[in-house]
This record gives C-alpha cells, sequence and structure tokens, in this order.
C-alpha cells in the first residue's frame, strides 16, 4: 500500500491545476506506483494468486486510462508516459493494421 506522503507527493507532481486529485494522470501515476509495490510483493510471494489477480485489475484498469488520454491527447499521453517511463504498446485499430507509436518515431 502506497504511504500517504508518497501519494501526495504522486499528485502534485501530475496534477492538471490547483485542486486536482482525481484526472487521468494522476490515477495513472498511482496505479503505477501501486502495480511497482505489487509486482516486488509477487517476487517474494509466488503462490499469491489473489494479489495477483489484483496486479492483472491494476494493469487493465491503468492501459484503459492511458488509451483515454491518448484518444484526448497525443501531447498529455506522451508526457506521461515518458515521465513514469513505461513501455508504449502498439495499438491495433479496427481493421486489424497496427497503429504506430507517436512518441516514439523509429518505429
Amino acid at each position: 500500500m502506497i504511504k500517504k506522503e508518497k501519494k501526495e507527493k504522486i499528485i502534485k507532481k501530475f496534477k492538471l491545476h490547483k485542486e486536482d486529485t482525481g484526472s487521468s494522470e494522476v490515477q495513472v501515476a498511482i496505479l503505477t506506483e501501486r502495480i511497482k509495490e505489487l509486482t516486488e510483493h509477487l517476487k517474494i510471494n509466488k503462490k499469491d494468486n489473489h494479489s495477483r489477480r489484483g496486479l492483472l485489475k491494476m494493469v487493465a484498469k491503468r492501459k484503459k486510462l492511458l488509451k483515454d488520454i491518448k484518444n484526448a491527447s497525443e501531447e498529455r499521453y506522451a508526457k506521461i508516459v515518458k515521465s513514469l517511463k513505461l513501455k508504449e504498446a502498439k495499438l491495433v485499430k479496427e481493421n486489424g493494421n497496427e497503429e504506430s507509436s507517436a512518441t516514439n518515431p523509429e518505429e
């Protein structure tokens, strides 16, 4: 579980305006920190399948939030992916073609 001070620090870093505590960017940043902590827990406790399920749910929620951010603004998406050092997945369009990442022009 994230300590209160750490959570406040994350909120302060990623907030969009003065009173922001729940924007998509803040939620992604908090989820990323929780995912990191839970991943460390699962390295030690390999048979903890209840926590593994929670981890998978958090990853799916973060993925959905990132998709929403990308649809709203490529610039905001690129900024948060870069600041959190996340891998950028290729999104598959409806017609089956892969859409390359806008933040990584080398692909």
